[in-house]
């Protein structure tokens, strides 16, 4: 603009000395014509430039000042339209999930108050997610989990860390969940290799929408994993009508045991889980199976070998659309407890049912509820009564915005005829038998549970 500007008063310049000339000139005339009388018609000396040369200026001036307009005019183009160079980031996207939690737990089993009595906030879960995509059939994903877990070994009673024990020591833990390479050849034709989402547990998750105020049916009761390593192939077929599957062939022991060259960790074979579903406007129905020894068919020096496989069948009908999530879910189990068990007349069995609901009634805010009734397996003795588990929990939603959900919630966890250790911890009496709150426990909590997520 500056450019322009000074071109302008050039312009101006030239056409005021032409006028101031032109005027002088005609002055001059006018004087002598009335100051003496008519002297001889002779020409005049060129004292300035002439009307051509002056009209030339002012054209080569217009054409410098278009030329500096468009160099102007290029220069901003060139500005605004500046981006950094591609690379590898243009393909890849950092994600994250938490769930946290401000609660009051009350907790006690054959009467007696347990350790989780008291007020605390807790972090439960912490993953950062790293997808790339290399092309349009390769992409890879990277998926770490913090969590606080009560033993370093996660029931690993050998290999590292050296202080590991059957109890182990409270600590704060960093997980690889998912780190996987994925292959799409096409939408019903998906392969990945490596640890990622199982078949079931992920997908129930999906279904009941409120995973951090609690895990699903099976994933509460520890009776499948969320991850695992493997091999995992599926796919999707239709549109309105919708058909998928998921197959995978896993270690089995879950993707915090991966069991790398350790031998105490390293199972002798492969398990498997698949599921399939049909979705139609909202609603869903599946089906899907469990069948391995959990990763506890161990070799090595001192070998650890399965005698029973561990087997479940699972089945989920929900409606997901118009704001509501209303399903039931639905297994049943065999030789969870007794893979490793050699002694005859043990036929360790299990069976649940959860059934949720919830109704998003307004953009921002949302009621809840669930309860399951469940018996998760038999006890270790033939005639030893069978532990009896129900949960419920019920709850009001706040969305404050797109990323943050905040819940205020009451939870109930009780256990009878025995003791089993599902997500809230040891529920339950006494495995032994008896009568009154000898065999009884519960945990009851109340507080606003939350999930930040990017």
């Amino acid at each position: 603009m500056k450019g322009k500007s000074a071109l302008m008063s050039g312009v101006a310049a030239v056409a005021l000395v032409a006028f101031a000339q032109a005027g002088y000139a005609q002055k001059s005339g006018s004087d002598s014509m009335s100051n003496s009388s008519p002297a001889p018609m002779a020409q005049p000396a060129q004292s300035g430039p002439t009307n051509e040369e002056l009209s030339a200026r002012i054209d080569a001036l217009e054409a410098e000042l278009q030329q500096s307009e468009v160099r102007e005019a290029a220069d901003h183009d060139a500005i605004a339209g500046w981006q950094p160079s591609s690379g590898w980031w243009d393909n890849t996207s950092i994600s994250g999930r938490m769930y946290f939690d401000f609660s009051d737990i009350t907790n006690k089993n054959n009467g007696t108050a347990n350790v989780q009595d008291g007020d605390h906030f807790d972090v439960k879960r912490f993953y950062i997610g790293i997808d790339h995509k290399f092309d349009d059939v390769w992409s890879a994903n990277v998926t770490t989990d913090f969590t606080y877990d009560t033993s370093q070994c996660d029931g690993v009673t050998a290999g590292p860390p050296a202080s590991c024990s059957s109890t182990g020591a409270s600590a704060t833990q960093l997980y690889i969940k998912k780190a996987y390479l994925q292959g799409k050849f096409a939408d019903w034709f998906v392969v990945r290799a490596g640890a990622f989402d199982m078949p079931w547990i992920p997908f129930a998750e999906d279904a009941y929408g409120y995973r951090y105020v609690e895990n699903t049916l099976i994933d509460r009761l520890k009776l499948g994993n969320s991850a695992d390593w493997g091999f995992n192939v599926s796919g999707a077929f239709g549109d309105d009508l919708k058909f998928e599957y998921s197959l995978a062939a896993i270690n089995g022991a879950g993707y915090k045991k991966p069991g790398f060259g350790l031998g105490t960790n390293r199972s002798k074979g492969m398990d498997f889980e698949g599921r399939v579903d049909v979705k139609y406007e909202g609603f869903i129905v599946a089906v899907g199976g469990y069948s391995g020894t959990l990763g506890k068919d161990l070799g090595g020096t001192t070998p650890t070998p399965a005698y029973h496989t561990y087997q479940r069948f699972d089945v989920l009908a929900a409606y997901v659309a118009n704001g509501f999530h209303v399903g039931v879910e639905y297994f049943t189990e065999n030789s969870f407890n007794d893979i490793t068990t050699s002694t005859t007349g043990i036929t360790d069995s299990g069976n649940g049912v959860s059934g949720f609901a919830s109704y998003q009634f307004t953009p921002e805010w949302a009621l809840f509820g669930r309860y399951d009734s469940d018996s998760p397996t038999d006890g270790t003795a033939k005639n030893q009564p069978k532990y009896n588990n129900d949960y419920y929990n019920v709850g009001i939603e706040w969305t404050p915005t797109k990323i943050v959900n905040l819940a205020l919630v009451y939870k109930h966890d009780a256990g009878s005829d025995g003791q089993y250790t599902d997500s809230n911890g040891a529920i339950g009496g006494s495995s032994g038998g008896g009568t009154g709150n000898t065999t009884k426990g519960a945990y009851n909590e109340f507080g606003l549970f939350g999930q930040l997520r990017w």
